[in-house]
């Protein structure tokens, strides 16, 4: 991981002055907005041959993509291949609309470059997101749906055997979250026995759709936790994880008064964390799991480690508040260079070929 403060990138230098001061919730509505509306600057040049991925059955032009959480109702969904990324997940979703928690409920660690949220999957819904992942959808850049429960919900595994049924037509994956520390559902299926349960009940509700499918982690959990999950996972013929989500715990590293807040820790704090996490899996999962490796990525050098320690494909959301919208093509000019300076012709060849830096 890189030691310097990440830099904000091009013309985000000369607005993040300004953008540090608002509410956090605001910042991000009006980033959103601006992205709808094709306000922001499309990131210039092609992706090296060398970033191309296959993974999933699917065609990546490069490994950088967008976490769920961004663009939670997938209104911008149409916007997002301007900004370099190779792909994007949506969401998180529920099946009935829902707001969230109350607000506050995001803040920025300034001088620890990361963030704590207690969203609450605020969400439009399934039918709206739905109609927008449908329209959105297009060849040579894959959109995955982040699938979740309603926090009232009676039957969370019946709210994730809808959203398959729903979803599986229409993206190109989807990834079942069983790791958001911010509603009353969200980790129940870190169970392995739940979670075996439900994964066989998703498998059915998918029927005839060969749409591949994800299980995203959380940091806070043992790696014999993690391995237990991932082994689940895999014995059900699951594309693979996303590891992992935001962090309950407050490392000793942190200066932000801001810590104190409930919620998920994202960022710089949680990429050690994250990554040993990642690396514990690719050795028990051997070549054959699709790993996304998210958490604490600012820069190639740090999409990189993870790509060494395992990782598949990439995903940030924290580094576009700090760096900006143009943070993708960063890094993967610089995960470029960083392969060509030790002989990889590409990201495949460096999956697990190293340890967490």
């Amino acid at each position: 991981m890189t030691s310097t403060a990440p830099k904000a990138v091009g013309w985000y230098r000369l607005v993040w002055p300004i953008l540090r001061h608002l509410d956090p919730e605001t910042a991000h509505g009006l980033a959103l907005g601006l992205l709808r509306r094709g306000m922001i600057p499309v990131c210039p040049g092609a992706d090296a041959p060398a970033l191309a991925v296959r993974a999933m059955g699917l065609d990546f032009t490069n490994p950088i993509g967008l976490a769920a959480g961004f663009d939670k109702n997938a209104v911008a969904a149409l916007q997002l291949p301007r900004l370099g990324f190779g792909f994007a997940e949506v969401g998180g979703v529920t099946p009935k609309p829902q707001s969230g928690n109350p607000r506050p409920r995001m803040f920025r660690l300034d001088g620890d470059f990361a963030a704590i949220n207690r969203m609450g999957f605020n969400n439009e819904g399934e039918i709206a997101v739905a109609a927008r992942v449908r329209a959105a959808r297009r060849p040579g850049f894959p959109l995955g749906v982040n699938l979740a429960s309603n926090t009232d919900s009676d039957n969370p595994a019946e709210d994730f055997v809808r959203l398959v049924q729903s979803f599986a037509p229409i993206a190109d994956y989807l990834t079942v979250d069983v790791s958001c520390p911010n509603t009353k559902n969200g980790r129940m299926f870190q169970d392995p026995v739940k979670l075996d349960d439900l994964l066989r009940r998703l498998l059915v509700a998918r029927d005839r759709y060969p749409t591949p499918m994800l299980v995203k982690l959380a940091s806070d959990l043992t790696e014999a936790e993690a391995l237990a999950i991932a082994e689940v996972t895999m014995r059900h013929g699951l594309a693979g994880l996303v590891v992992a989500n935001t962090s309950a715990a407050r490392p000793t590293s942190l200066t932000s008064v801001k810590q104190v807040e409930r919620g998920g820790l994202s960022g710089r704090p949680i990429f050690e964390a994250s990554t040993a996490l990642l690396a514990a899996i690719r050795r028990e999962c051997g070549p054959q799991a699709v790993l996304v490796g998210v958490g604490g990525v600012f820069t190639g050098e740090d999409a990189y480690a993870k790509i060494r320690a395992g990782a598949n494909l990439i995903q940030l959301y924290t580094a576009m508040v700090f760096r900006g919208p143009g943070v993708a093509g960063a890094i993967k000019r610089e995960l470029a260079a960083l392969l060509a300076r030790d002989g990889f012709d590409s990201v495949a060849a460096a999956v697990g070929n190293g340890h967490m830096t």
